[in-house]
């Protein structure tokens, strides 16, 4: 059997590729409104996964827009589900109108880091996936908090790696203020991508070796060259008989 893997990309936050890299992806998630996104690009960018034959995925934030959510944010518990519902609940509507479904959820930037090492995060937004989307999953890190609530919560999860991010010894994400925290040359990329769909691990910065077990990978919007990265990412896992799908 050959192996697979899903190419998911973070859409409608106002970069320049969206279109380009629906044609190239197997799954997509929708910023809807707590970092990027209004009704407008949440309406353009389901008409783009639609007729592209793409997963979508509900893409909440902290609400942090003047940040791009890439800040650390004290919001929790009750506040913070509040927030991520009306978010999800924005993008449900619309693409409601679209006849599309949406199969899973992903949060973003610092939401997604810190709910990866804390429990109260993690539980908040199975907490709300399970009350806005019943029966989607939840994308995130491999062997996170994340990943332990979704399986409390008999949440089906889909583990999630970056093409064009550097890893630390203990799995997290670099910090994008530190450098070489992002990869903008593809070539480094690709063979990112192709290590950890190959072999399902990971170079983190300090040059160690670790596992990285994951059903997605991630290739971001707002990356300069997301397009030709993204299709050099594709063309190379397919040259090696990788079969490029959603996730099961």
């Amino acid at each position: 059997m050959s192996k697979r893997i899903d190419l998911n990309a973070d859409l409608g936050e106002g970069c320049d590729f969206d279109a380009e890299l629906m044609s190239v992806v197997t799954s997509c998630n929708i910023a809807c409104g707590g970092h990027a996104g209004d009704e407008a690009s949440m309406r353009t960018a389901l008409s783009l996964a639609k007729a592209n034959g793409v997963v979508v995925g509900a893409h909440p934030s902290f609400p942090d827009r003047e940040n791009f959510g890439r800040t650390k944010s004290r919001l929790s518990g009750a506040d913070l589900e509040v927030s991520l519902t009306e978010q999800v609940d924005a993008l449900k509507r619309i693409a409601a109108k679209f006849g599309v479904p949406i199969a899973h959820l992903k949060p973003h930037g610092a939401l997604y880091n810190m709910a990866a090492v804390d429990d109260d995060l993690a539980r908040s937004i199975c907490t709300v996936l399970q009350q806005t989307l019943p029966g989607a999953r939840l994308m995130g890190p491999p062997q996170s908090e994340l990943q332990r609530q979704a399986g409390i919560r008999e949440i089906k999860f889909i583990a999630e790696g970056f093409a064009d991010r550097a890893y630390e010894a203990d799995r997290q994400l670099r910090d994008r203020k530190l450098d070489g925290a992002v990869f903008h040359d593809p070539e480094a990329q690709v063979a990112q991508a192709t290590n950890i769909a190959l072999r399902q691990e990971v170079t983190t910065h300090d040059g160690n070796t670790i596992s990285l077990p994951v059903q997605s990978l991630c290739v971001h919007g707002d990356t300069p060259g997301a397009f030709e990265a993204a299709k050099a990412i594709r063309a190379a896992l397919e040259a090696q008989n990788v079969l490029i799908c959603p996730p099961d």
